[in-house]
């Protein structure tokens, strides 16, 4: 059996840019429920953008050899202790708010986002606003998504602990013995993100998986996610890829800006990043419930082509 009616990447973004037309209120749903995540990603924001311009100021000074740090260089210590002593705090308060507040607000404008975009793919008639609302806070599935993000979150921390352990020794072998051994780290970084940004679309497929399908949960849901994205790891990776470069370049380009123009309107302009983060962040996930239909289809054609051939023996 052929699969030319399964999709590709860009017939993946062409359908999830056709939903918001088939359905204009589902474009003022999202504005809903993106509303509380988006006021809170701003103060999150600032927060953050402040702990990275002043880690980046302190390690800037801090870049000379390491071995310095063992002769005359005790005072580049007291910096970088200084530094460890002043971002704890912000630290640890935005490890609150992520895990008790951001997280579970960006769950709610996913699994809301996920399942009426859904029905909207799967042509049932057209919903009202209020119909959208009334299902989004009674309807939808959320102790599933939770567990499964729960999960996921915990994978992708592990993970994330490995990069920034890679990263420092770059930063280290850089500055003791030059080049040579810190690309050894560089590849070994390079790689890791490679697997981490695969993994992430498999992760995520999981999420939706709990929030369209009954008893998909935690590590089934994650399972399950991993066997019908098999087929099609390489659309995963690209499209996954693809968010986390605008992601990154969005945060690059505002913090370039805001440390060259100090905290001036820094309001606005963080209001304006946090803006196209959650446009990306709807179309990301819109996307990845397609891509979930996607890889569904082409499992039950490989299933189907199975059985096709044990007939025909």
């Amino acid at each position: 059996m052929e699969n030319s009616s399964t999709l590709g990447l860009f017939e993946i973004i062409r359908e999830s840019l056709k939903i918001p037309l088939k359905n204009p209120n589902f474009i003022f749903l999202t504005l809903l429920t993106s509303f509380p995540l988006f006021c809170f990603l701003v103060f999150y924001e600032i927060i953050l953008q402040q702990i990275l311009i002043e880690s980046t100021g302190i390690l800037h000074k801090t870049s000379e050899p390491l071995a310095e740090l063992f002769g005359n260089g005790y005072e580049r210590l007291y910096e970088i202790g200084n530094l460890l002593g002043k971002v704890s705090p912000m630290v640890l308060l935005l490890g609150f708010l992520f895990t008790g507040t951001l997280h579970f607000l960006d769950l709610f404008n996913t699994t809301a986002t996920i399942d009426i975009a859904s029905k909207i793919h799967a042509g049932e008639k057209p919903f009202s606003l209020k119909h959208m609302i009334c299902r989004s806070l009674n309807e939808t599935r959320f102790k599933a998504p939770v567990i499964t993000s729960l999960c996921s979150l915990s994978l992708a921390s592990l993970i994330l602990l490995g990069l920034l352990s890679f990263a420092t020794y770059i930063y280290m072998t850089t500055a003791a013995t030059g080049i040579f051994f810190a690309s050894i780290f560089v590849v070994l970084f390079m790689a890791l993100l490679a697997k981490y940004v695969e993994w992430s679309a498999i992760w995520n497929v999981g999420i939706v998986i709990s929030i369209l399908e009954d008893n998909r949960q935690g590590d089934v849901a994650l399972l399950v996610s991993s066997y019908l994205t098999r087929c099609n790891r390489r659309g995963g990776f690209l499209l996954m890829l693809g968010f986390f470069a605008w992601r990154f370049g969005l945060r690059f380009a505002f913090l370039y800006h805001r440390w060259n123009n100090g905290n001036s309107s820094i309001v606005g302009i963080t209001a304006v990043h946090i803006g196209l983060v959650c446009l990306g962040n709807l179309l990301k996930w819109v996307v990845l419930m397609l891509y979930f239909y996607d890889c569904r289809k082409q499992s039950s054609y490989q299933i189907t082509d199975v059985e096709e051939a044990k007939i025909q023996e």
